[in-house]
C-alpha cells in the first residue's frame, strides 16, 4: 500500500463522482449524498447491522441478473430517505443512463442500491430528505468531495459526538481503491479517555495532519435517542465480478469496526456498498506455489478498502462541526484540529 491518491477521495477512482445535498438550520438538519457511476461499475453490497435501512441489495447478490449499478444513494431521513433515490432515478433517466429494457436510448431503467442513516431527531418532525435531494446531489456531482456536516452527513452522530461524511484513498500498482463513510454510529470512533480516534493509527503520509491531545474529553451528556448506522461505498478501477465486490464491501466493513466501537450492533444498520469499474484488469496466472495471482491481488484490495474504510471514518469526524446541542470533535479537543 503506497500513498492516498491526489484528493485522497474516492473519485481518484476514475468515472467516479460524488454530490451532496443538505439542509442545515431552521429546523433542519440532514441531508443526501449521491456517488455516480454513470458508465455503470459492477456492485456489491454487505449489510452487518441488526437494523438496516436498505434498497435494491437483493439486487447487487451474485446470483442475481443485473450486473452493474450506476449510482448508490446514502441519506438521512431513515427509511423516509429512501425517496431520495427516486430523485437519482429520475436524473439518471434524463441522461439515457441505466439498464436497457427497449430499443430506444431512453428507454432505461437506472440501478441506484441505497441506504440510509436515523437522524429524525436532528430535525423538526416532516423535514426529511426526499427526491428532490438525490436530484440535487446528482446535479452537484463533481470530482471534489466535501467533507463534515454535508450531505447524508448532515445530520449524523457518533456515540456523543457530532457525526459527518469522510473519504479516502489508496493506490498501489496499477489500482486505486477509494471509501466514503458516513459516520452515525451507536459506538465511539474516538477513545473519549484520551481524544485519540481509535483508527488513528490508520494515517498515511500525514493526511490527518493533527498531534492527539491526551486527555479525557468534557463532553455534553447524551440526552437524545440513540442515532445509529455507518453507511458508504467503497469503489476501484479493478475488473471485479459482483461476488468478488461482496468481498471487498465485506473487507470495508472490517475498517468499519477497526473505527468504531462497538461496530455492528443491533442498534446499527451498517451498510457498505462495493463498486468496480472494471478499468484495469486482474492477472490470471498462477504465482509461486500455484496460487493464482488474482487473488493474491483481490487480497490486497480487500486490505486498502478496509484502510481507507476506517480512515474515511477519522476524516468524517475530524471534519464535522457541532450542530445545535451535538458537539464536534474540534470543539471538544480543539488543541487536536487540523489547520484549514
Amino acid at each position: 500500500m503506497s500513498a492516498p491518491g491526489p484528493r485522497n477521495a474516492i473519485t481518484d477512482v476514475d468515472g467516479v463522482l460524488v454530490g451532496h445535498h443538505h439542509r442545515i438550520g431552521d429546523g433542519w438538519a440532514t441531508g443526501t449524498t449521491v456517488v455516480l457511476a454513470r458508465d455503470g461499475a459492477v456492485g456489491g453490497v454487505d449489510a452487518r447491522g441488526g437494523a438496516p435501512g436498505t434498497r435494491e441489495t437483493d439486487l447487487l447478490a451474485p446470483e442475481n441478473m443485473v450486473q452493474r449499478a450506476h449510482a448508490v444513494c446514502l441519506s438521512g431521513g431513515s427509511a423516509y430517505g429512501l425517496a431520495a433515490a427516486d430523485g437519482v432515478m429520475r436524473w439518471l433517466s434524463e441522461q439515457d443512463t441505466g439498464f436497457p429494457v427497449g430499443v430506444e436510448p431512453h428507454e432505461v431503467v437506472p440501478i441506484v442500491p441505497g441506504a440510509v442513516i436515523f437522524d429524525l431527531p436532528q430535525s423538526d418532525w416532516g423535514n426529511r430528505p426526499d427526491a428532490g435531494f438525490g436530484y440535487a446531489a446528482c446535479d452537484a456531482a463533481s470530482s471534489d468531495v466535501a467533507q463534515g456536516c454535508v450531505g447524508a452527513g448532515a445530520g449524523a452522530k457518533v456515540g456523543s459526538l457530532k457525526g459527518g461524511l469522510g473519504t479516502a484513498s489508496v493506490t498501489f500498482g496499477e489500482h486505486t481503491v477509494g471509501a466514503l463513510a458516513v459516520v452515525n454510529a451507536h459506538g465511539d470512533a474516538v477513545d473519549v479517555s484520551t481524544g485519540r480516534p481509535w483508527a488513528a493509527d490508520h494515517e498515511l503520509a500525514g493526511e490527518f495532519g493533527v498531534t492527539w491531545p491526551d486527555r479525557p474529553g468534557e463532553l455534553s451528556p447524551d440526552t437524545g435517542a440513540s442515532l445509529n448506522t455507518t453507511i458508504g461505498v467503497v469503489a476501484t478501477d479493478a475488473a471485479l465480478s459482483k461476488a468478488e465486490c461482496r468481498r471487498l464491501a465485506m473487507s470495508a466493513q472490517d475498517g468499519l469496526a477497526r473505527a468504531v466501537r462497538p461496530a455492528h450492533t443491533m442498534f446499527d444498520g451498517d451498510t457498505v456498498f462495493a463498486l468496480a469499474t472494471g478499468a484495469t484488469e486482474l492477472p490470471e496466472a498462477s504465482g509461486p506455489f500455484g496460487v493464482p495471482q488474482r487473488a493474491a491481488v483481490l487480497d490486497a484490495l480487500c486490505a486498502a478498502a478496509a484502510t481507507s474504510f476506517a480512515r474515511a471514518v477519522v476524516h468524517g469526524v475530524l471534519a464535522a462541526t457541532s450542530v445545535g446541542s451535538l458537539q464536534a470533535y474540534g470543539d471538544v479537543w480543539p488543541e487536536a484540529r487540523p489547520a484549514p
